[in-house]
């Protein structure tokens, strides 16, 4: 693709050159980066660095997927001697993150979409590709993982164009440039290698070349006034807050005095105390920087994602940065259980909590946080469950307690009829078990759009479901697959309302006092269903200790002891005959909950309970309800 000339009265900084990459979950985006840093000698020969180095967090690394976007800078020198500066932007893969690509894709003039050689286009490559279409932006197609040995190159590239015109891209978008690699080595190649082989070349310079002659270089106006975008934030112990920008336009300087134009339209005067520009990993001080840079300023407290920084003569703002809607909501309050406060140094207040959400606001423009009912509650809405399951659980890790209600999607009200969020979900798995998913996903109200068999044993579907439809369908899937399925979904938009879904035929085994859990108690109910604590497991009136294998809830008594005799001990046989307990993580906690249940979250631990804890106050509303049907 030639590069674009530059429009009438503007020029282009032909040293810099500003890309985003952008994939579906686990197609090689952080390994691609860690390769190329590697290659333009960001780092020295014997330098000791993690893998995926991009994903610095605890849960990014945890979960393996990139949660945050984050950008690096890469130092390339053209064949010619031209050194050129090449700003990458390495963002989510996964929807629920969809906030984080947007603002990415704000920041970048060209995105390199990755796709696996074996899986091909998923959901979620439709979603940030879609996204990067809307923003008009040139594309490079780089074909990963082209070693693996179920890679099938030529009909990944056959999908990709079907993706493309399917997402109504234009001829210009369509005419992209394709590079086959090998991230994980480090290797690139313009020339198409066969399945299941490496790249004849044994560096990533095809992939350097190629983003130099299809990613156009940031265009201005010389003498044009400061235009720079924040596009996000971050924290400095040394500095306070950094706002990171995109300079569209003039230049900006350390000490020099600046426009602050708010979202509300107000401009206030402010000075740059501090500039920094990134440097491989790290931010470093700058006197000065120009447009198509990506700077981090310090010096404004309050300065807020979406504002802009301009000339104090001549404040032009630039648009607000837009996202999509939240699909997804729970409510997040203070722990009400029994147990709460038994953490010693946990943070339990009310307001604790609400100064925490209204720090997560801050730099999350796709949640939304609104009052309920309760003085002690939250409703919080998000893009999906994933991204919300984050939230809670570094909330949980900083010393929060928490009740986390059922995830619940968010309505629209359309020209008069209710409306709900569906997703495109594509689920592979072996054809034994394709009778299996049809019936899980009829249930909850999935339609079929296409099936594709490859010949290899393997099947690949496309449905789309209500996304309350796929709250706790995960668990069920990997169940009925014998953990071999591959499930992925995205946001597809908003559809009437499907009906009433039972989306789990269990029931809950609930305890019915307080006290301590007994291996004794615990092997007579081992038959009813499956448990979720330990012996000597604390539980209180209204805990779900296990999940009842038919429909219905039963109130058990797990903390009832065997009577000691001078002929054996009161635990000693049932302790060899236990089934060990289902330990659920946070999400599976999330996904197992009905509507009358919540989700008890503090430092130490992960419980189910009940709204309603009294077992009579709950019989007595049960009772209600069905004279109300």
């Amino acid at each position: 693709m030639p590069t674009v000339t530059p429009a009438e009265g503007t020029v282009r900084r032909s040293d810099l050159r500003n890309v985003a990459i952008v994939a579906h979950v686990d197609h090689g985006k952080t390994t691609l980066v860690d390769a190329m840093l590697w290659q333009s000698g960001a780092f020295r020969a014997n330098q000791d660095v993690d893998e995926r180095v991009m994903d610095s967090g605890d849960l990014e690394r945890e979960k393996g997927i990139t949660i945050l976007a984050k950008n690096t800078a890469v130092h390339y020198t053209t064949p010619e001697g031209e050194d050129v500066v090449i700003n990458i932007i390495d963002t989510p893969g996964h929807a629920d993150f969809g906030g984080e690509v947007e603002r990415g894709l704000s920041m970048v003039d060209g995105v390199v979409l990755l796709v696996d050689a074996s899986e091909g286009p998923l959901p979620q490559t439709r979603f940030v590709l879609r996204k990067a279409l809307a923003a008009k932006l040139p594309v490079i197609l780089v074909i990963n993982k082209v070693d693996r040995p179920d890679s099938r190159i030529a009909e990944v590239v056959d999908d990709t164009y079907e993706l493309f015109m399917d997402l109504d891209a234009t001829e210009e978008q369509i005419d992209f440039p394709i590079v086959y690699a090998c991230a994980r080595d480090g290797r690139a190649s313009l020339e198409r290698p066969a399945d299941g082989s490496i790249p004849d070349n044994d560096n990533l310079q095809p992939l350097f070349r190629t983003i130099l002659d299809t990613i156009p270089a940031p265009e201005y106006t010389p003498g044009a006034p400061l235009q720079a975008h924040v596009t996000n934030l971050d924290a400095s112990p040394f500095l306070g807050r950094l706002a990171l920008c995109r300079i569209h336009q003039g230049e900006i300087r350390k000490g020099q005095q600046a426009a602050w134009i708010r979202n509300d339209g107000s401009v206030q005067q402010v000075r740059i105390t501090e500039l920094l520009m990134t440097e491989a990993l790290e931010r470093k001080p700058a006197e000065q920087a120009g447009p198509g840079d990506i700077i981090a300023i310090a010096g404004i407290p309050e300065i807020m994602i979406g504002e802009t920084l301009a000339d104090p003569e001549d404040p032009r703002p630039l648009p607000p940065i837009t996202v999509d809607e939240p699909a997804i909501s729970m409510t997040i309050g203070t722990n009400t259980s029994p147990l709460v406060g038994r953490v010693k140094g946990a943070k339990v207040t009310a307001r604790l909590v609400k100064d925490r959400l209204d720090r997560e606001l801050v730099g999350n423009v796709s949640l939304r946080v609104l009052p309920t009912d309760r003085p002690d509650a939250w409703e919080v809405q998000g893009r999906g469950e994933l991204a919300l399951a984050i939230l809670v659980e570094q909330m949980r890790r900083e010393g929060y307690e928490l009740t986390v209600g059922k995830p619940q999607v968010v309505t629209k009200v359309i020209d008069g009829v209710l409306h709900e969020p569906v997703e495109r979900l594509t689920v592979d798995a072996p054809e034994e078990y394709l009778g299996a998913i049809t019936q899980l996903l009829n249930v909850r109200k999935g339609r079929m759009e296409n099936m594709t068999n490859h010949g290899t044993g393997w099947v690949r579907m496309d449905w789309v479901v209500p996304s309350r439809g796929l709250i706790g369908f995960r668990t069920e899937f990997l169940t009925e697959t014998r953990g071999t399925g591959i499930a992925h979904h995205v946001f597809d938009g908003f559809a009437p309302w499907s009906g009433e879904l039972r989306t789990r035929p269990t029931g809950s085994l609930v305890a019915d006092r307080s006290g301590q859990a007994t291996a004794y108690a615990m092997f007579n109910l081992q038959e009813r269903g499956s448990l979720f604590v330990e012996p000597s497991t604390e539980v209180y009136e209204g805990m779900v200790v296990g999940e009842n294998s038919r429909g219905d809830d039963m109130d058990v008594n797990i903390t009832k002891e065997r009577k000691l005799t001078n002929m054996r001990s009161s635990t000693g046989e049932e302790l060899e005959r236990l089934v060990p307990p289902r330990r659920l993580s946070l999400e599976q906690a999330l996904e197992f909950c009905r509507e009358d249940e919540c989700v008890e979250v503090t430092p130490e631990a992960v419980r189910i309970r009940k709204v309603v804890l009294d077992q009579k106050e709950r019989a007595r509303a049960l009772a209600h309800r069905k004279r109300a049907r």
